[in-house]
């Protein structure tokens, strides 16, 4: 947990560690982004309001290299600080002061989405391969940095090419929840996995969408 509130880490740190988690705490964003490098962390805690480095800051540097499961804390709760962060690659989002229980079951969702599959197939779609087990996939044999959310979407389109999946079905099986009205988490998720793509040679679009429906890979 990056978060420079010490009294709050104390008291997540015994809530979690009553629930079977070990937790490291640290307090300013430089020095977050250090252990979170140096370290091999299942999940990641971060705040977006740190003195020096920000949190903002914090994700765009970590993402560059780390691609750990990582939920995003902001006593701010802002729209635009959920979207920023979603853009960055940050895989889900709490807003404080949090009900440590909510967080509970979010890092339980984050590590069960992102456990490795036993011996799961592999997928070939195109220029596109992907190990399901491990949530790996290669274009054109380049490995690509993908989240494990924009992984996890990423295997459900391609387990149905061509074929519409809808929006509920997507956020289930990669965010681990149902859609409401007004979230736009999904689609920020999808934006990102789209850029890293990129277009088809042909210059189609990898990933196309049926408006209010869902999403294929075409």
């Amino acid at each position: 947990m990056i978060d420079d509130d010490q009294e709050l880490c104390e008291l997540l740190g015994s809530w979690l560690q009553a629930e079977g988690f070990s937790l490291t705490s640290v307090h300013d964003g430089a020095a977050g982004l250090e252990a979170a490098r140096a370290g091999s962390y299942e999940a990641i805690v971060l705040d977006m309001m740190l003195p020096g480095m920000n949190g903002l800051e914090v994700l765009r540097a970590l993402r560059q290299t780390c691609n750990t499961p990582l939920l995003m804390l902001s006593a701010r709760g802002e729209p635009v600080d959920r979207i920023l962060g979603l853009e960055l690659g940050a895989d889900d989002y709490l807003a404080k002061p949090c009900d440590p229980r909510e967080l509970v079951a979010r890092l339980r969702a984050l590590l069960r989405r992102s456990a490795p599959a036993a011996d799961g197939p592999t997928l070939q779609v195109g220029d596109l391969r992907m190990d399901t087990g491990s949530l790996m996939a290669w274009q054109n044999d380049e490995l690509l940095p993908l989240t494990q959310t924009e992984a996890l979407i990423l295997r459900e389109l391609l387990e149905h090419p061509g074929q519409l999946i809808d929006r509920q079905t997507l956020s289930r099986q990669a965010l681990g929840k149902p859609l409401g009205p007004y979230d736009r988490s999904l689609d920020m998720h999808m934006s990102n996995l789209r850029r890293k793509l990129g277009l088809h040679p042909d210059g189609r679009n990898r990933i196309q969408s049926v408006r209010g429906r869902g999403y294929l890979y075409a």
